[in-house]
């Protein structure tokens, strides 16, 4: 368990570095304090996982450093019970000039293990590193992405309470990441808190039980990921509008240039937003402008019950453009081969400029329309989708 109760950090910030020096002897400030953190609070249950989202510059690795006891908080408390263990910058807490093998004592030593329980989980934590021969060669030879497996493997076997993970895991290879993620979920299931940071949002939906949003270095959010993630998406698409009151039933947004009127999802059955696995559906949009506009992008995103991102597409990427006279309504029909798992799904639609949402967001509308897969039509399948096979004996 972890609890953070009204946290603040502040920064001396100096014009040039000479300024220190006349702060020290003219004895007067000549700084400007720069406010990291406000009044942030936060409680993490035991087999349970924070995701903390936010954009560069939020607060969020001080955040972090205060949790992991590497800065102390100007105001506020922290309570934690049990060991804390953190994954912070790549390369923290090693040294350079020594073999990795050398290094597995030095960050265990950090990380609160004794010289016994370093030496007899040594083999597993290379073994787990996938290091090989290389673990007796100096840290300077090794690429970004072998310093992080072996951070990783070093404090995830340091037994930690609460598992703190920065975006270092983003510089591994796909592989080793999966199986960081399958270590997590273990390290989860056995009862212990994890909070993650990352720009990844789908591995933030996936992996995290709630979300919190920072934004210059207040949490304006918390909640379930999805409600979390879409109020994160409205920051990055540079609205105007109060940052500072979460309203997770706000569901879309945007400068409404031109805007979406409606949309269904149909099949071939006369039930409305019913499909078969296999089918083919037509997703239809209805749109109209309020002013005359030049190569919109119209784009859809499927989601799963757990708001986790199954499909998405757009207008650009199929090679479309649409242009619009005041007042003018289209409809766009997007056809697709509904080949995924039965369940319940929503779907979210975009309007904008360009290539993504963030350059000029006309509308964004989340849940604009649900639909559920209530059967497999033709072979069956396990798993999120069925991908096209063919067997030979």
């Amino acid at each position: 368990m972890i609890e953070l109760r009204h946290i603040s950090k502040q920064f001396k910030l100096y014009s040039k570095p000479s300024d220190r020096l006349r702060e020290l002897f003219l004895r007067r400030p000549c700084h400007h304090l720069y406010s990291a953190l406000s009044d942030v609070s936060l409680h993490v249950s035991s087999g349970e996982t924070l995701g903390i989202i936010g954009k560069n510059g939020a607060g969020k690795s001080t955040l972090l450093k205060i949790i992991t006891g590497v800065l102390l908080p100007d105001a506020g408390d922290l309570v934690t019970s049990g060991k804390v263990t953190g994954l912070l910058e790549l390369g923290t807490g090693f040294d350079m000039a020594v073999t990795g093998r050398q290094n597995i004592v030095i960050n265990g030593l950090l990380l609160g293990m004794d010289r016994e329980e370093i030496a007899w989980k040594t083999e597993t934590i290379i073994g787990f590193s996938e290091l090989g021969d290389f673990i007796d060669e100096p840290l300077r030879t090794y690429s970004s992405g072998m310093v992080m497996r072996l951070a990783f493997a070093i404090a995830i076997h340091a037994e930690p309470r609460c598992f703190v993970v920065d975006e270092a895991l983003s510089v591994g290879d796909a592989h080793f990441q999966q199986k960081c993620m399958r270590k997590i979920r273990e390290f989860r299931e056995s009862g212990g808190s994890i909070i993650f940071v990352s720009h990844d949002l789908n591995a933030i939906k996936v992996l995290c039980d709630k979300v919190l949003v920072l934004d210059n270095g207040q949490v304006v959010a918390q909640g379930s990921a999805e409600d979390a993630v879409n109020y994160y998406n409205q920051i990055i698409a540079n609205l105007e509008e109060d940052k500072n009151v979460y309203q997770p039933d706000v569901q879309d947004y945007g400068t409404r240039q031109v805007e979406l009127l409606r949309a269904s999802v149909e099949g071939r059955s006369s039930l409305v937003d019913v499909l078969s696995s296999g089918e083919t559906a037509v997703i239809r949009l209805d749109i109209k402008a309020r002013e005359a506009l030049e190569d919109v992008t119209v784009g859809i995103m499927i989601r799963d019950r757990f708001g986790q991102d199954i499909f998405g597409t757009n207008s650009q990427q199929l090679d479309t453009s649409l242009s619009f006279r005041v007042d003018e309504e289209k409809t766009v029909f997007f056809t697709v081969d509904m080949a995924i798992a039965p369940g319940k799904y929503t779907l979210t639609a975009a309007l904008h400029s360009r290539e993504n949402h963030m350059d000029d967001c006309y509308h964004w509308y989340d849940n604009i329309a649900r639909f559920e897969i209530a059967g497999i039509h033709g072979p069956g399948f396990s798993g999120v989708c069925r991908l096209r096979t063919h067997i030979e004996i």
